[in-house]
C-alpha cells in the first residue's frame, strides 16, 4: 500500500497517515501522490476521524517530496506542451481542510516533503530531521505552497534564504526560529505527536475546527476584520449543544462528552 491509514490503536479519532516508500526516501511519484491526496480527502470527509499525523516510512526521511524522475518530468512535459494541469501536491494545495493535521517530522523533509509539513497546522520532529526547500537546485520553484508558507513561519530573511539557495537547516535551528514546536528522540516522535493528536481529539471539535480557521484567516485580514470575523465565530460556537455540555461537565467534575453539534 502506497500510503498506510492507520488509527491509532488507543484512540479511534485519530488516523496517522504514512508515506511508506522508504526505498525512494518517500518522494512522491504520480501513484503516492494520488494515494496521499486520496487519503487526506478522506480524513476530511470521515466524521468520526478528528485528527490526522502525517508521517513517513523509515528512520533518516519524512520526504524528498516529489519524484525527480516520474513526477516532476511528468508534469514538466505537460506544461511544456501548452497545458496548465492542477498541482495538488499530496492533496495539500487544493484541499480546503477544516481538521487539524500533525506533521510528525522522522527525518530529512526535502522540497516538497517541507511543503507538506508546513501545510500541517503543527510540526514535531526528531534530532536527525532536516529542512529545506531544494528546488532552485533543478532549475524550479517550490510549488506546493513553500513560498507562500514558509515566510509566514520563519523570519524573512531565512525563508529567503532557505529558498534562494536551496540549502537546509537541522532540526536545532528549525525548533530555534519556530518552524517546529518540538524536538523529540526519533523512537518518541509518534508516540509524542499521537499523545497531542489524543488530547485535541478531546476538545470541543466545532470549536478546535472553527478556532484554527479564525487563526488562518486572520493572517490575511486586517486587525479590526479579523477580529468582527472572530467574533462571528465566537458567536456560532456559544450556540452549539458542544458549548452547553463542556461548562456542564466543568461544573459537574467530569469529561465532557462531545458530539459535535
Amino acid at each position: 500500500m502506497p500510503i498506510r491509514v492507520e488509527d491509532d490503536a488507543d484512540d479511534p479519532r485519530v488516523v496517522v497517515l504514512t508515506i511508506d516508500r522508504p526505498e525512494a526516501r518517500n518522494a512522491l511519484d504520480p501513484e503516492h501522490q494520488q494515494a496521499l491526496g486520496d487519503a487526506v480527502a478522506a480524513f476530511e470527509a470521515d466524521g468520526s476521524k478528528l485528527v490526522a499525523v502525517l508521517t513517513g516510512a523509515g528512520e533518516t526521511t519524512f520526504s524528498a517530496g516529489a519524484d525527480l524522475k516520474r513526477l516532476i518530468p511528468t508534469y514538466r512535459d505537460r506544461v511544456r506542451a501548452g497545458e496548465d494541469p492542477p498541482w495538488n501536491f499530496g492533496g495539500f494545495t487544493a484541499v480546503d481542510r477544516a481538521k487539524p493535521l500533525i506533521a510528525a517530522v522522522n527525518g530529512h523533509a526535502l522540497a516538497g516533503g517541507l511543503e507538506m509539513a508546513l501545510a500541517c497546522d503543527i510540526r514535531l520532529c526528531s534530532e536527525n530531521a532536516t529542512f529545506g526547500l531544494a528546488e532552485t537546485k533543478w532549475a524550479i520553484i517550490p510549488g506546493a505552497g513553500g513560498t507562500v508558507r514558509l515566510p509566514r513561519a520563519v523570519p524573512l530573511g531565512l525563508a529567503m534564504e532557505m529558498i534562494l539557495s536551496g540549502e537546509p537547516i537541522d532540526a536545532a535551528e528549525a525548533h530555534r526560529v519556530g518552524l517546529v514546536n518540538r524536538v523529540v528522540a526519533l523512537p518518541d516522535l509518534l508516540g509524542v505527536a499521537l499523545t497531542l493528536a489524543r488530547s485535541i481529539a478531546d476538545r470541543g471539535p466545532l470549536a478546535v475546527r472553527e478556532a484554527r480557521a479564525r487563526v488562518l484567516d486572520g493572517l490575511g485580514l486586517d486587525h479590526d476584520t479579523a477580529m468582527a470575523r472572530e467574533h462571528e465565530a465566537f458567536v456560532r460556537v456559544m450556540r452549539t449543544d458542544d458549548a452547553l455540555e463542556g461548562p456542564a461537565a466543568f461544573a459537574e467534575k467530569r469529561a465532557p462528552r462531545y458530539r459535535g453539534r
